[in-house]
């Protein structure tokens, strides 16, 4: 089901909690929302459907992927840039790295860690600050 999209930023202010199999209608809702949102959107975080989830999607050129729980476990390249998002105005300033390396599980619970670079990367670190409660 495509969601409204949540953007009071003291609710999305809140540290999410870690997700469950029981949760996976959550990603699939989520899912559904990204993908109606593709075009202004490469990425979503449980809490942008005002569900308090440690839930991403991501958009990965056409690609789309849901991760629970993902972890950032290593990052490289430290480098500046702007970003917008879909719940709050405007664009701001933020650090981010070119290489990631993130641990998280995948649609049937199973723990995958895999690398990331470029803009992918960034999508997935916008996100991981929204489950952690930081706005960007």
């Amino acid at each position: 089901m495509i969601r409204e999209i949540m953007k009071d930023p003291l609710f999305l202010s809140r540290k999410s909690m870690p997700a469950t199999k029981a949760d996976v209608p959550i990603g699939m809702d989520l899912l559904q929302t990204l993908i109606a949102h593709k075009e202004e959107c490469v990425g979503m975080a449980a809490n942008m459907i005002g569900e308090l989830k440690n839930i991403i999607a991501i958009n990965n050129e056409d690609m789309f992927m849901l991760m629970y729980n993902p972890m950032i476990v290593a990052k490289s390249g430290e480098y500046q840039t702007e970003e917008g998002c879909l719940s709050l105005p405007g664009i701001r300033k933020t650090t981010r790295y070119d290489r990631i390396k993130v641990s998280f599980q995948d649609a049937g619970f199973r723990t995958v860690t895999a690398e990331f670079t470029g803009f992918t990367a960034q999508i997935i670190q916008h996100e991981v600050d929204h489950c952690n409660g930081v706005l960007i």
